[in-house]
């Protein structure tokens, strides 16, 4: 299937956005292997986690409705936020994926979800720490975390998400918070 999804990509993504997925899966890969997950489930959700990405802002809210995903006051005033959720819907739909964590992880990689599964936070953390986000010392922090520590990592990483949103005095989803709250509550109880 790996094939399959990199010949639609090529039809629906720039090139430049090719070499993302593909680093992400790379991370993802690794990730998967310290932290003992399965790595064929890793890269497939890895590979397709942008599926959605250009997807016009249209095209996602009618795409999420048509499906009966919740669309709040952010995601309907910021619909490329969807691109999370279309892109499993699209995973589904046009590669036929049926795994519910495949799934889950290509939904959950923009704004994560408390309770998401170590597959998720590897998603996530992959798309959020590939090297071509950068080479400061800060995200050379995350990544080491992230190799040790998935509850760690998921919680700092959405503490630099915020941060980065702050800044630029962006619109924050309610499940950034609620997420980086979760994850934070879980790993301060080990």
């Amino acid at each position: 299937m790996r094939e399959q999804v990199l010949t639609w990509l090529a039809e629906h993504v720039p090139a430049t956005r090719i070499d993302h997925i593909l680093r992400v899966e790379e991370m993802a890969i690794e990730l998967a292997s310290l932290h003992n997950i399965d790595s064929e489930k890793t890269a497939s959700a890895a590979l397709m986690h942008d599926l959605a990405k250009y997807f016009s802002p249209k095209r996602l809210l009618q795409m999420a409705r048509a499906d009966g995903l919740e669309i709040d006051e952010v995601l309907e005033s910021n619909p490329h936020l969807l691109h999370a959720d279309v892109g499993a819907i699209v995973a589904r739909e046009t590669f036929g994926v049926n795994d519910k964590e495949i799934l889950q992880a290509i939904a959950n990689h923009t704004l994560g979800r408390p309770g998401m599964s170590r597959l998720c936070c590897i998603v996530f953390l992959a798309d959020s720490l590939e090297p071509a986000r950068g080479e400061t010392k800060e995200l050379q922090v995350l990544r080491e975390v992230s190799y040790s520590n998935l509850e760690r990592a998921m919680w700092l990483t959405c503490d630099r998400t915020v941060q980065y949103l702050l800044e630029r005095r962006c619109t924050i989803h309610p499940r950034v918070i609620t997420t980086r709250n979760w994850f934070l509550s879980k790993s301060k109880s080990k």
